[in-house]
């Protein structure tokens, strides 16, 4: 199975031209797709509806949205509103059916400077030949080490209540006509999960740390319900890639940013993590993974 995870920074490359048909050329061929940054609604992109667009361009995928930021964007014409909302968030793809899926908003600090907008991790149950894997498309708080803490806190919580909070329902139905489940079983809801997405955050740092632990994978520390860093489980040296160049400083400084976390039961199956720092569709470059789930 090959993953992407991708920040498409609304569709703008580092050319500052604004292409959405540049990033779904990018991410097209993948199984699982994970895009942050993904907007409807804003005047900048031309009140585009880009989750729609993208799933126009890559036809042959199902997809779900989840918006973290949501504001009106409503106008009233001839006598009714037109009911449209600015909306920026997260965004997954799958060639697969995508059984379920739910937003989970971040917590976030209400700050004085810079901006601050509210951050979300889009999960979704896909079935693949190994079994049922929860993926999710993370985007973390940018300006505050403490908020993106809160964060990881909250879905490290959620992600280990799994097996006591189930999948968007359980149970039985006693009321079959009111047809709740449409003749369905309870869905799957895994404790397998990967995190996939921009973490605002470098490898050894105190958010990594706390996703990882502070055991290293290559000494062959992964725990069940924990999570390894599928680069690391690939193979590579720490701090071996970078998906996101900025001048710091008056200095041009290769971060990696952006990173995917399998479940500990799935590091065995990592065969390959790459990163195309050729490309130039977003600000971020799009990191490829590659699992053996047969």
């Amino acid at each position: 199975m090959r993953l992407v995870t991708y920040n498409i920074q609304y569709g703008f490359g580092v050319d500052g031209r604004y292409d959405l048909g540049r990033i779904a050329d990018v991410i097209d061929g993948a199984d699982i797709i994970a895009l942050q940054e993904v907007e409807r609604n804003w005047a900048r992109t031309g009140f585009d509806d880009q989750p729609e667009i993208l799933s126009k361009l890559l036809p042959e995928y199902h997809y779900v949205y989840g918006p973290a930021f949501d504001m009106d964007a409503s106008t009233v014409g001839q006598g009714r509103v037109i009911n449209r909302r600015r909306q920026f968030g997260t965004m997954i793809l799958s060639r697969t059916p995508i059984v379920w899926s739910r937003l989970h908003l971040l917590p976030m600090r209400r700050v004085l400077n810079p901006l601050n907008t509210q951050n979300a991790a889009l999960e979704c149950m896909v079935r693949t030949a190994w079994g049922p894997i929860r993926f999710l498309s993370v985007h973390l708080a940018h300006i505050g080490v403490e908020e993106r803490l809160d964060q990881i806190e909250f879905l490290l919580e959620r992600h280990r209540r799994i097996p006591f909070e189930g999948g968007p329902w359980s149970g039985v139905d006693y009321e079959p006509h009111r047809n709740w489940t449409q003749g369905e079983t309870e869905p799957d809801c895994p404790l397998a999960a990967i995190w996939m997405g921009d973490f605002n955050s470098e490898p050894g740092s105190a958010e990594y740390l706390r996703i990882v632990g502070d055991a290293p994978y290559h000494e062959n520390v992964a725990y069940h319900d924990g999570f390894v860093d599928a680069a690391i489980a690939a193979g590579h040296p720490a701090q071996a890639l970078h998906t996101h160049v900025k001048e710091i400083g008056g200095k041009l400084q290769k971060r990696q940013l952006d990173h995917c976390f399998v479940g500990g039961m799935l590091a065995s199956r990592v065969q390959s993590v790459r990163v195309d720092n050729d490309e130039t569709a977003s600000d971020h470059h799009p990191m490829f993974v590659e699992l053996d789930l047969s």
